[in-house]
């Protein structure tokens, strides 16, 4: 049995175009696109027309950093697949990709299965994973040709934490030349922890244990000096490099002086950076932990720097790097010493809202808005034209977006399992109204109209960036 769904007179936005057309929806597929009114729309015949008049139809967002039930300092990210994926889907998010763990001592392969193990059957939207390569031997290098060859084509490496997820600068060396090798993307948490870390015991030593310490002893210079180091080990690897969370001006300026020479280098920042501040980091009450994350938030004049790389192309997607823990429990495991405050923000549910606000406010276009959050991050990691467009042939994962519907973000209407917002109390202008998955109707109108298992898992091809 086929289904058909015609969405009539919306304007459809893309990373390419803006149309005011009509789209078919055949069996879970964009069928086609035709302009309103014309005969060749008129005549189609659906069982579920859905009117976007004076809407926007755009692509469901793509959700290229989530961390869905991570653990971290001795506690889990509050959000489940099934919890997390609903509440992207509420945001207009139709696909995440999540990063599968290995734990020093594992293989590659234990921490990819038990991740497929937490998201099969629970997710109400598409996923797919990156894995996070903590423990760099022979057999891991093996490794990840095997996971290339069925879908998982990228690998993130910590420069930061060390005992936990770090990665030493040869470790990281044979990484990129494995991945060069094999066509894998090295994504990168680019801080200098061995750095960070004495200034962090400097800090408390000094009775210096607030949340904003966080920020200060995580330092601007030495998120760009691990930048600049990893672009340098990337090139000598001739490999291509991801650097996620991107949140200071200083190493906006490493990437921007790298793709100056052409290097495939590619930089990522996460709605926290473009809209909050160390201001935050400094609430009192150690309410400042609740925005305890790494990268840390920065002084406001880096948020300038940051919507022009993103103008400029020298950052290409905002992802949100969604990793909840309640203020109550989790966050206050750091009271008394910030460097015990799981790090980490609540975001898949606000992204798209927050980066349509940028629009209104003139900080992007609307078309930038699209690839920035759809189109971009699905090419970056192999999902492209599948997802983040509207084509034929594309998944059906569409988005009926109001952009005159107005809306306060609150932890009391949001959907994500955290007990706050980091955006508590902000106005936007744009909300979410119907969202489909694969043709399939998620959110129908403001109401969750989705189940757990309807989401897949999607295997990936290499970055669409590449020669």
């Amino acid at each position: 049995m086929s289904s058909r769904t015609v969405i009539r007179g919306g304007l459809v936005v893309t990373a390419s175009d803006e149309i005011h057309a009509d789209v078919l929806i055949e069996d879970g597929r964009i069928a086609a696109l035709a302009a309103s009114g014309t005969p060749a729309a008129e005549a189609w015949s659906a069982e579920r027309t859905i009117d976007a008049t004076g809407k926007y139809v755009i692509p469901g967002g793509v959700d290229a950093h989530t961390h869905m039930e991570l653990p971290f300092g001795g506690t889990f990210a509050s959000d489940t697949f099934e919890t997390g994926t609903r509440a992207a889907a509420w945001g207009g998010t139709t696909t995440i990709v999540d990063f599968a763990v290995q734990s020093v001592g594992h293989s590659l392969r234990e921490g990819l299965d038990a991740w497929h193990a937490k998201a099969e059957g629970n997710c109400a939207i598409d996923y797919a994973f990156h894995m996070i390569v903590s423990d760099v031997n022979q057999e891991t290098l093996k490794e990840m040709d095997l996971l290339v060859e069925e879908g998982v084509t990228s690998f993130k490496q910590f420069m930061a934490y060390p005992g936990v997820f770090y990665s030493d600068d040869g470790q990281i060396l044979r990484a990129m030349q494995r991945s060069a090798e094999n066509g894998g993307l090295i994504m990168m948490h680019a801080e200098n922890g061995i750095a960070i870390d004495v200034l962090v015991e400097q800090a408390l030593a000094r009775g210096e244990t607030d949340p904003r310490y966080h920020g200060e002893v995580r330092k601007a210079l030495l998120e760009a000096e691990a930048t600049h180091r990893a672009i340098k080990l990337a090139q000598v690897a001739g490999a291509p490099l991801y650097v996620v969370h991107v949140s200071a001006m200083e190493a906006v300026a490493e990437l921007a002086r790298a793709r100056d020479e052409g290097l495939n280098v590619f930089g990522e920042t996460c709605p926290q950076y473009l809209f909050l501040s160390t201001d935050n980091l400094a609430e009192p009450d150690f309410e400042g932990s609740k925005y305890v994350c790494s990268t840390p938030l920065r002084p406001k004049e880096h948020q300038a720097k940051l919507w022009q790389g993103l103008r400029t192309n020298d950052l290409q997607v905002v992802s949100t790097d969604h990793c909840p823990f309640c203020f109550v429990g989790q966050k206050e495991l750091g009271r008394g010493d910030f460097s015990k405050i799981p790090n980490g923000l609540p975001g898949v549910e606000n992204r798209m809202d927050l980066l349509h606000q940028a629009v209104v406010d003139g900080h992007i276009s609307r078309r930038r808005w699209i690839e920035i959050a759809c189109a971009t991050p699905a090419r970056m990691f192999g999902m492209y034209p599948k997802k983040g467009t509207i084509a034929p042939g594309a998944d059906a994962d569409v988005v009926i977006y109001d952009p005159h519907a107005e809306q306060i973000i609150s932890a009391e209407t949001h959907h994500m399992n955290v007990d706050y917002s980091a955006y508590e109390g902000k106005r936007l202008t744009g909300r979410v109204e119907t969202v489909l998955s694969r043709g399939e109707l998620v959110i129908t109108e403001r109401e969750y109209t989705g189940h757990a298992g309807h989401g897949t898992y999607t295997p990936r091809s290499t970055c669409q960036y590449l020669n």
